[in-house]
């Protein structure tokens, strides 16, 4: 997926600002070697380095890490894959934050982070869990059908796991868990476009050879029809679930 950084950081800055959160769990202490997974255009990355650490922030996107460096040049940005990092450095935590739900291979990225931690390393991570924007997606989903567009309307871009799904995984790739939350997140978008413009910035594999002007007409639709549920007092609220969780590496 090709990312608009710019795009991101002017009308989706919320993917930060909720990500501030869990740096709480994460729990920085000075002399720390943090690796920040995913690190989009680096603004939850300074938070960690402000914390005293020191931090290396990659994204498996070039364009986000071209921002981010523009953003923080004192910062050790890569290009890396989660799924093959081979990064010449061990961790005392890996911090994820609204990222791993792009990535269908957990197996993988469990593997590469217990590979990259110290033994006792610690992962704090949080994505989105089962039932994440699941009122939209079937919404898009049916107007796919209505349209006669069945292939469209199977396409899975997402990872959104249950608990019992992620704990698993991490327990087959030598973690200790010992936090683990799915919680309900609703999230005002930006703009009366907000529906829009949300499919538009996370949702662009959906519309895989379909014509733009069809893609507009069809966002135009799923907007109408969340209008009641998704529109409360003028602003569009996403229907997030996350999971949070915390694990040791044994």
């Amino acid at each position: 997926m090709k990312w608009n950084s710019s795009l991101y950081d002017s009308s989706h800055e919320f993917v930060s600002r909720f990500g501030e959160g869990i740096l709480g769990y994460l729990n920085p202490k000075t002399g720390e070697r943090v690796l920040d997974l995913g690190c989009g255009t680096g603004d939850l990355t300074k938070s960690i380095k402000d914390a005293g650490v020191a931090v290396i922030g990659i994204d498996g996107s070039s364009e986000m890490i071209a921002r981010a460096q523009e953003k923080f040049a004192d910062i050790d940005f890569r290009v890396a894959d989660a799924r093959d990092m081979k990064l010449d450095v061990t961790f005392d935590a890996i911090f994820s934050n609204a990222v791993l739900h792009w990535i269908p291979d957990q197996d993988k990225v469990a593997q590469q982070m217990n590979a990259h931690l110290k033994p006792g390393g610690r992962i704090v991570v949080e994505f989105g869990g089962k039932g994440n924007n699941q009122q939209m997606i079937d919404a898009l989903h049916s107007i796919f059908k209505d349209r006669g567009y069945n292939t469209n309307a199977s396409i899975n871009a997402w990872f959104f796991p249950s608990i019992a799904e992620y704990s698993t995984i991490l327990e087959r790739h030598g973690f200790r868990v010992i936090l683990m939350e799915h919680f309900g997140r609703p999230t005002p978008l930006k703009g009366v476009n907000g529906i829009k413009d949300w499919f538009k910035m996370f949702g662009d594999k959906l519309f895989t050879d379909i014509p733009e002007p069809v893609k507009e007409d069809i966002l135009n639709e799923v907007q109408i029809r969340l209008e009641p549920t998704h529109l409360l007092d003028g602003v569009w609220i996403a229907d997030y679930k996350r999971i949070r969780a915390i694990a040791i590496k044994e």
